[in-house]
């Protein structure tokens, strides 16, 4: 019988009610995870009916840096809007038949030439999300004419902010992944660590729940008792379900109570 004003918000230690309007200063992208290659007989066209196996959560301060993490987090081989294709004709029929790699096709489109509208109508996904793949072509067509050592700071912590992996930078640069991050290091470019809440830092919370993004201050709070890390099974696939998060979550539990 309370009223949201009078519980307190567990995240926050109780500073706020529950009615607190929440103030969210983070991404979250949720990206489906198919598995059409174990069925090879099952139509891969996406309708109505759900024909998912699962699916990835990825944070960030921005749309494009969660997004090109979650797509990563597929562990589908992909390092984000990797190249799928430049067969305009067969790019303009995944646009129309949507499949599992249709978000793909997408960025194809935009590396083609295709314009927003011109996408629009085909695939009728909001102009909002396909500007923000466009940008991500566009910035990968301007990164892709330059070279490593050209890089400024300002430059290079711009593309890990939208998300970009050392990896795909590397592809992009045409030199290999360690070459990246070595020079990253250079100018002391290293993830920090954010903690989740539900006031954008405006009050202390004691929430463990953390994401990485690159920006100048880490919120983790690290102690010098000994740590344990648990691993998690990435996203649910044919095979490895619930069961490995239900194991993982009791791991910690048990962790904690010690």
């Amino acid at each position: 019988g309370y009223t949201l004003n009078e519980l307190g918000n567990d995240i926050t230690g109780g500073v706020t009610p529950a009615s607190f309007e929440p103030a969210i200063d983070y991404v979250v992208t949720k990206v489906p995870r198919f598995a059409f290659e174990k069925f090879p007989q099952t139509n891969d066209r996406l309708t109505t009916q759900m024909k998912s196996v699962g699916e990835v959560m990825a944070i960030g301060r921005t749309f494009q840096e969660s997004l090109q993490k979650a797509l990563r987090g597929l562990e589908t081989g992909v390092d984000g809007l990797d190249e799928k294709t430049d067969n305009l004709e067969k790019i303009q029929s995944e646009l129309a038949n949507p499949g599992a790699e249709r978000i793909w096709y997408v960025a194809d489109a935009f590396r083609c030439g295709m314009t927003l509208e011109e996408v629009y109508q085909l695939t009728r996904i909001d102009l909002w999300f396909l500007s923000q793949i466009e940008d991500l072509v566009s910035q990968e067509r301007a990164l892709s004419r330059k070279r490593l050592e050209t890089l400024d700071e300002q430059t290079l912590r711009r593309y890990k902010r939208n998300g970009f992996s050392d990896r795909r930078l590397a592809k992009l640069l045409n030199t290999d992944q360690t070459a990246v991050r070595i020079y990253r290091h250079r100018f002391n470019l290293r993830p920090v660590f954010k903690r989740v809440d539900t006031c954008a830092a405006e009050f202390a919370t004691s929430t463990a729940y953390m994401y990485s993004t690159y920006e100048e201050e880490c919120e983790a709070q690290p102690t010098d008792r000994r740590k344990i890390m648990v691993l998690g099974g990435g996203p649910n696939r044919i095979g490895q379900g619930i069961e490995f998060d239900y194991c993982c979550v009791h791991a910690a539990l048990a962790l904690r109570e010690e």
